[in-house]
């Protein structure tokens, strides 16, 4: 593989980029300068070090973000805030974009990738892959309200899959779903006569935010992504 082309698929570097880095003597091979940006490079043997820092390959690139309010899911809006604008522009250049949509006001947890077949996999309700939700709704639900949004609720013509409700208070509790419609858990609230006034998602798959602050973000582990492909297995 070329060390341009390394570069590139590690989401470091475009190829002009390496170029230049390469002729300013800031691209290095086992230490030593790489005199071209077409050198091949091992990405299993080859230590490769860009403007100082040492490159480890990944072919894909994964971010868990911390959404905050007021942004949408989108890679672009001509209106509105995109998820994307949390990110510096040496990510954002590259073809990233999110794994599933929460809405504008909902906060919580995202994953981005350029991994579109991963993504397919993980959002396919086949696969079964747990969403967690925390939410605060507008008055107790009984157990009749929780019983029917476990066993499915009618959204306009769609009957929900089943999930679980754990209550944390009066108003407030976690959901747990394996699916993702549109607005979905607002709307299986409003079908039992009740109201979601605060969302946020705590858990997709094996990931949490772990710490992470509002509109952070942060690469995923090498374990994280071991675990996270293994969806697409």
């Amino acid at each position: 593989m070329r060390i341009d082309k390394f570069l590139s698929e590690c989401k470091v570097a475009t190829r002009s980029e390496t170029g230049k880095a390469v002729r300013r003597g800031q691209v290095l091979l086992d230490g030593v300068p790489v005199k071209r940006a077409d050198t091949p490079v091992d990405p299993g043997k080859n230590v490769v070090t860009y403007c100082g820092e040492v490159v480890h390959y990944r072919r894909n690139t994964y971010i868990l973000l911390n959404k905050p309010d007021g942004y949408v899911s989108a890679t672009e809006d001509k209106k509105e805030k995109t998820v994307l604008e949390l990110l510096p522009e040496e990510v954002r250049k590259f073809d990233i974009f999110p794994c599933g949509r929460l809405d504008k006001n909902t906060l919580g947890l995202m994953l981005l990738t350029d991994n579109g077949p991963l993504a397919h996999c993980l959002l396919a309700p086949k696969r079964h892959v747990e969403k967690v939700y925390r939410f605060e709704c507008a008055h107790a639900p009984s157990e009749s309200d929780l019983a029917a949004l476990e066993s499915g609720v009618d959204i306009g013509g769609y009957v929900t899959k089943p999930c679980t409700v754990r209550m944390l208070g009066e108003t407030t509790g976690e959901i747990t779903l394996a699916e993702g419609k549109y607005h979905q858990i607002k709307l299986m609230f409003d079908a039992v006569d009740n109201r979601i006034l605060y969302l946020e998602r705590i858990r997709f798959a094996h990931l949490t935010l772990d710490g992470l602050a509002r509109g952070e973000w942060r690469y995923l582990t090498d374990e994280e992504i071991k675990l996270l492909e293994e969806y697409g297995n």
